[in-house]
C-alpha cells in the first residue's frame, strides 16, 4: 500500500512541475510581448525614432516605407521636381532616426498621444499563439478596447502598428 501513495505522490509532483513549468513560460512569453508594446509607445513618448522603428513589425515598417515615399513623391510632382530619395534611402532614414524619420515620428505624435496608452488605458492580454498575439487596450473614455497585433519576427515581438490601425483599404 506505501509504494501505491508513493508512486501516487511522484505522479503528482512530476505533473505539478510540468504545470508550472509550462505556465511560467507562458508567462515570460506574455511578458515578452507587453515590454515590446510598451517600450514602443515609451519610444513615441520620448521621441527616440531609432527605437520605434526597431519595435515595429515589417509589415509595418513596409508600409511607412511606401506611403513615405508616396507622400514625397505627390510632393515631388507638384513642385516639378524629380524623386530625391528612392525606397531604401527613406528606410535607411527611418533606421538611423534621421530628418525623414523625425518630420514623419512628429507629424505622427502630434496626432497620437502616446500618455493616452501608456498612462490613461488598461491593458489586457488577448489571444496568444507561437507567432501572432494580441492585446486589448481600453482607454478610459472608448467604448471598445483598441486590439494591437503582435507578431513575432526573427526571436523579437514587434507591434502591428499597420495592421492594427491602417484601414483596409490600405
Amino acid at each position: 500500500m506505501n509504494k501505491i501513495y508513493i508512486l501516487f505522490f511522484l505522479i503528482i509532483a512530476i505533473l505539478t512541475f510540468a504545470a508550472s513549468s509550462s505556465l511560467s513560460s507562458v508567462d515570460k512569453e506574455q511578458d515578452s510581448i507587453l515590454f515590446s508594446a510598451e517600450t514602443l509607445f515609451k519610444m513615441m513618448k520620448e521621441k527616440n525614432y531609432v527605437r520605434i522603428w526597431f519595435f515595429l513589425s515589417h509589415k509595418s515598417r513596409n508600409a511607412i516605407i511606401d506611403d513615405t515615399y508616396k507622400n514625397m513623391m505627390h510632393y515631388a510632382k507638384e513642385r516639378g521636381k524629380g524623386m530625391a530619395h528612392s525606397k531604401e534611402q527613406i528606410k535607411d532614414n527611418f533606421t538611423m532616426g534621421g530628418t525623414i524619420a523625425q518630420a514623419y515620428w512628429n507629424s505622427y505624435l502630434d496626432a497620437f498621444n502616446p500618455d493616452m496608452v501608456l498612462e490613461q488605458s488598461r491593458w489586457e492580454m488577448g489571444k496568444v499563439g507561437k507567432e501572432r498575439a494580441q492585446i486589448n487596450i481600453i482607454y478610459k473614455k472608448a467604448e471598445r478596447p483598441a486590439v494591437i497585433q503582435m507578431f513575432k519576427e526573427e526571436g523579437n515581438w514587434r507591434v502591428g502598428l499597420a495592421e492594427t490601425f491602417k484601414s483596409a483599404k490600405h
